[in-house]
Protein backbone atom coordinates (compact mmCIF):
# COMPACT_ATOMS: atom_id res chain seq x y z
CA UNK A 1 0.00 0.00 0.00
CA UNK A 2 1.24 3.09 -1.09
CA UNK A 3 0.99 6.19 1.32
CA UNK A 4 2.86 9.93 0.78
CA UNK A 5 2.25 12.05 3.88
CA UNK A 6 3.38 15.65 3.60
CA UNK A 7 4.78 17.45 7.10
CA UNK A 8 6.27 21.33 7.20
CA UNK A 9 2.85 23.47 6.45
CA UNK A 10 1.83 26.24 8.46
CA UNK A 11 1.60 29.67 8.73
CA UNK A 12 4.55 32.27 7.50
CA UNK A 13 4.48 35.92 7.25
CA UNK A 14 6.02 37.68 3.64
CA UNK A 15 9.12 37.10 3.00
CA UNK A 16 9.86 33.81 5.24
CA UNK A 17 11.07 30.08 4.50
CA UNK A 18 8.92 27.02 5.21
CA UNK A 19 10.77 23.53 4.59
CA UNK A 20 7.70 20.76 3.20
CA UNK A 21 8.64 17.16 3.62
CA UNK A 22 6.79 14.08 2.18
CA UNK A 23 7.44 10.95 3.34
CA UNK A 24 6.94 7.87 0.94
CA UNK A 25 6.17 4.44 1.58
CA UNK A 26 5.12 1.39 -0.20
CA UNK A 27 7.34 1.87 -3.16
CA UNK A 28 10.76 1.54 -4.07
CA UNK A 29 11.29 5.28 -4.10
CA UNK A 30 14.46 5.78 -5.44
CA UNK A 31 12.90 4.76 -9.05
CA UNK A 32 10.08 7.19 -9.02
CA UNK A 33 9.93 10.44 -10.18
CA UNK A 34 8.36 12.72 -7.20
CA UNK A 35 6.68 16.53 -7.53
CA UNK A 36 5.14 19.00 -5.58
CA UNK A 37 1.94 20.65 -6.74
CA UNK A 38 -0.35 23.36 -5.42
CA UNK A 39 -3.97 24.16 -5.44
CA UNK A 40 -5.70 27.04 -4.66
CA UNK A 41 -9.72 27.17 -4.13
CA UNK A 42 -11.36 27.52 -7.88
CA UNK A 43 -8.41 27.02 -9.07
CA UNK A 44 -6.48 23.84 -11.16
CA UNK A 45 -3.84 21.83 -9.26
CA UNK A 46 -0.92 23.80 -11.05
CA UNK A 47 2.89 21.86 -10.38
CA UNK A 48 5.32 23.58 -8.72
CA UNK A 49 8.10 21.36 -9.00
CA UNK A 50 9.31 18.18 -9.85
CA UNK A 51 12.37 15.68 -9.61
CA UNK A 52 13.05 12.42 -11.24
CA UNK A 53 14.23 9.32 -10.13
CA UNK A 54 17.63 10.28 -11.93
CA UNK A 55 17.76 14.05 -9.61
CA UNK A 56 16.82 16.35 -12.97
CA UNK A 57 14.38 19.00 -11.59
CA UNK A 58 11.72 21.41 -13.10
CA UNK A 59 10.65 24.43 -11.50
CA UNK A 60 7.16 26.70 -12.34
CA UNK A 61 8.50 29.65 -13.41
CA UNK A 62 6.70 31.78 -10.35
CA UNK A 63 8.94 29.75 -7.95
CA UNK A 64 12.50 29.66 -10.09
CA UNK A 65 15.38 30.96 -7.58
CA UNK A 66 13.22 30.96 -4.52
CA UNK A 67 12.02 27.03 -4.46
CA UNK A 68 14.49 23.94 -4.21
CA UNK A 69 13.05 20.46 -4.24
CA UNK A 70 15.67 17.52 -3.68
CA UNK A 71 15.46 13.85 -2.52
CA UNK A 72 16.89 11.89 0.17
CA UNK A 73 16.68 8.45 -1.08
CA UNK A 74 18.29 6.84 1.94
CA UNK A 75 14.85 7.64 3.25
CA UNK A 76 11.99 7.39 1.00
CA UNK A 77 11.43 11.59 1.43
CA UNK A 78 11.38 14.55 -0.81
CA UNK A 79 11.80 18.03 0.55
CA UNK A 80 10.43 21.75 -0.60
CA UNK A 81 12.40 24.36 0.65
CA UNK A 82 10.39 27.22 0.14
CA UNK A 83 12.23 30.75 1.05
CA UNK A 84 11.29 34.68 0.06
CA UNK A 85 7.45 33.28 0.31
CA UNK A 86 4.95 35.78 -1.05
CA UNK A 87 1.20 36.06 -0.48
CA UNK A 88 0.24 34.05 -3.71
CA UNK A 89 2.53 30.95 -2.45
CA UNK A 90 -0.83 30.72 -0.34
CA UNK A 91 -1.96 27.06 -1.11
CA UNK A 92 -2.39 23.87 -0.09
CA UNK A 93 0.52 21.64 -1.05
CA UNK A 94 0.56 18.05 -2.28
CA UNK A 95 3.01 15.45 -3.06
CA UNK A 96 2.94 13.38 -5.94
CA UNK A 97 4.94 10.17 -6.93
CA UNK A 98 4.80 9.10 -10.57
CA UNK A 99 6.13 6.51 -13.16
CA UNK A 100 4.67 5.50 -16.56
CA UNK A 101 1.05 5.88 -16.23
CA UNK A 102 1.06 5.45 -12.80
CA UNK A 103 0.64 8.42 -10.12
CA UNK A 104 -0.24 8.40 -6.28
CA UNK A 105 -0.85 11.25 -4.24
CA UNK A 106 -0.45 12.37 -0.78
CA UNK A 107 -3.39 14.23 1.38
CA UNK A 108 -1.78 17.73 1.20
CA UNK A 109 -0.76 20.45 3.70
CA UNK A 110 -1.54 24.05 4.16
CA UNK A 111 1.03 27.00 3.70
CA UNK A 112 -0.19 30.29 4.36
CA UNK A 113 1.78 33.42 3.57
CA UNK A 114 -0.15 36.18 5.63
CA UNK A 115 1.07 39.42 7.85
Amino acid sequence: QVQLVESGGGLVQPGGSLRLSCAVSGIIFRIYNMGWYRQTPGKQRELVADITSGGSTNYADSVKGRFAISRDNANNTMYLQMNSLEPEDTAVYYCKTFRNNWSAWGQGTQVTVSS
